[in-house]
């Protein structure tokens, strides 16, 4: 007899003795037999390039690891075993996306994870396994199917990995921060699954300055910090959503001030150029454009 026949047999024998007991216990509670929990030290002797990296992580540790995903393998084990044609399993490939997050979620169901349900990624198909690999993941925590993070989410999200490669750019690409640091993509409950309860207290976590409250304060900054900064990148500084006076004059378009429409014609290079069009534009005057306290300042000067 093959060495290999052995081990098959050596596995049907461990695999009925334990399906026996758990049916025993069933029987006299009323209740119809569950799947029968198979370790991994059976599941390997077939799986090894598949459990390999699975042993090393906590999944491993479960003894009823293998069937709580894949479900009753009895036929499965029975085909390998009699004919070495296994039969059928539940495989997460053949898995629809909500089949896949119901069976990740039955253990996975603390913290954020528990707010799954109705979110962003939810309702655009996004399962568990998109992002993780149980059993051939290559990063360092969480089990991801890339080496970091940020790669996971760059992955979908392109036209966000292009901004980050603009001039001005939050420091996710040097590895300074990543995209949880802003973002929870377990959590469906925040608007851009941000991580604060807005996207203001999710910015003032870091811009603690910004916050106030101001004796001047300036009403776009208090609203949205995204009316006027793109945080995922920008060509202009300080990540602003347009170069001034070009930005502040999607609003202040008839002020104090004469009510012109500053283009490049009032540009240094320009045939009309302007004062108010050079250099920072608005902010030479108007520096303190967050918020100011100064009794003197209403218009947001110093």
């Amino acid at each position: 007899m093959k060495t290999s026949e052995v081990m098959y047999r050596l596995a049907a024998l461990a695999f009925a003795l334990a399906w026996a007991g758990a049916a025993r216990a069933q029987t006299e509670s009323g209740a119809p037999p569950p799947p029968a929990p198979v370790p991994v030290s059976q599941c390997v002797m077939c799986h090894d390039k598949a459990v390999s990296a699975f042993k090393t992580t906590h999944h491993g540790e479960l003894s009823q690891s293998c069937t709580a995903c894949h479900g009753d393998v009895t036929e499965h084990l029975k085909g390998a075993v009699e004919n070495g044609e296994p039969g059928p399993i539940r495989s997460f490939k053949n898995l629809k996306p909500d089949a896949v997050n119901q069976t990740c979620l039955t253990c996975h169901d603390k913290g954020k994870q528990a707010n799954w349900h109705g979110g962003l990624h939810d309702r655009r198909g996004v399962s568990c396994t998109s992002c993780h690999s149980v059993h051939s993941f290559k990063s360092e925590h969480a089990q991801l199917k890339t080496t970091n993070l940020t790669d996971t989410c760059l992955t979908c999200h392109t036209a966000i990995r292009n901004k980050g490669m603009r001039v001005s750019h939050h420091p996710v690409r040097e590895g300074v921060m990543s995209c949880a640091s802003c973002h929870d993509p377990h959590d469906g409950t925040k608007p851009r699954m941000v991580k604060g309860e807005s996207i203001n207290e999710t910015c003032l976590t870091c811009h603690a300055e910004k916050r106030g409250p101001f004796l001047w304060e300036h009403e776009p900054v208090r609203e949205n910090c995204a009316t006027c900064h793109d945080p995922h990148g920008s060509n202009h500084e300080k990540l602003l959503a347009a170069k001034q006076p070009y930005l502040c004059q999607r609003c202040h378009l008839n002020t104090r001030h004469p009510g012109t429409l500053y283009d490049f014609r009032n540009t240094l290079v320009g045939t009309s150029p302007s004062n108010r069009a050079v250099e920072h534009a608005c902010k030479n005057c108007h520096q303190n454009v967050h918020g100011g306290n100064a009794p003197s300042g209403p218009y947001l000067g110093r």
